[in-house]
């Protein structure tokens, strides 16, 4: 896992972070409050006060995300907190085991404690399920792929965490490539899908660099895209016995992608029809949250 790129990086990503602080920290109702303020540890807190903390999985086992986020967050506050990831994103933890420590300002960790363990939170629950479906997966080397349906603003640490899970990303957004749903395909030619090679030629005239990618429903529709050899097709709510019709037909030619409906316990399946990919949206819009926490070491 050492090879992911560092979500942090990002600029969506800093600017969702400030975002999120800004959210806990300052009352935006009130023009003149324009510092960061965490009212009940400026309240009972001695502000020189330091402290060691760690973040560790409490409940279940799970895959990590969101450890460079969290690491983030506690700068984001105070830069002079000191922070030591002991798992990186993509590691394995059981219940019990660190994540990451830090030090520093008491106050400074308390402001910092909610927005870090948000963010670590959820990432962590969208890797650990990819990696479920990956596990199921891996023996048929078929990918498994996130979408589009991400929470809003959240889509680079969503997708990040795709990958700490061992997936892979299907298009950031609606202009890394063109896919064709049926909601476009409705508005092409009156739907007709005998003339789905057409719709693929007019978006490559249109856009020559992007990848195309259309959707069809059934063996017919698959036959007609495949005259203009789109580089993807994707396999919309099929049968597994028209999925391989189709995989057989696009050998060669296009990628194939399964989506629609599939489930942990219909993976397997699924990838035995020989498809290239299998898109989730259930990745990154019902993964839910780990059990992390935060707690002291030392004060």
């Amino acid at each position: 896992m050492n090879k992911l790129k560092d979500v942090m990086l990002s600029a969506r990503a800093k600017a969702a972070v400030t975002l999120a602080l800004e959210e806990d920290l300052i009352d935006a109702v009130s023009i003149k409050k324009t510092r960061r303020l965490d009212a009940t540890s400026e309240a009972l807190v001695d502000p020189q006060v330091m402290a060691t903390g760690e973040i560790y999985a409490k409940g279940s086992s799970c895959v990590v995300s969101g450890a460079t986020v969290a690491r983030a967050v506690l700068k984001a506050v105070d830069s002079s907190i000191k922070v030591k990831i002991l798992k990186p994103d993509g590691s394995f933890v059981k219940p019990g085991e660190t994540i990451l420590v830090f030090s520093g300002k008491a106050r400074s960790i308390l402001a910092a404690e909610r927005t870090a363990l948000n963010f670590m939170q959820r990432m962590s629950a969208t890797a650990t399920l990819t990696k479920k479906f990956v596990d199921v997966v891996k023996n048929r080397g078929t990918m498994i792929l996130d979408t589009r349906k991400t929470t809003p603003g959240l889509r680079v640490f969503e997708k990040y965490a795709v990958l700490c899970g061992g997936g892979a990303n299907h298009r950031f957004g609606m202009y890394d490539r063109v896919l064709m749903k049926d909601n476009h395909r409705r508005l092409w030619k009156a739907g007709d899908g005998t003339q789905l090679d057409q719709a693929v030629l007019a978006a490559r005239k249109a856009f020559k660099r992007l990848d195309v990618e259309v959707e069809v429903e059934s063996v017919e529709e698959c036959k007609s895209a495949l005259k203009a050899k789109p580089e993807w097709i994707m396999l919309d709510n099929m049968s597994c016995a028209d999925m391989k019709k189709c995989v057989k037909l696009c050998k060669g030619i296009s990628k194939t992608e399964a989506s629609g409906g599939i489930t942990l316990e219909r993976v397997k399946e699924v990838a035995a029809t020989g498809v290239t990919a299998i898109s989730l949206g259930c990745l990154t819009h019902s993964a839910g949250s780990v059990d992390l926490t935060l707690e002291w070491r030392e004060v």
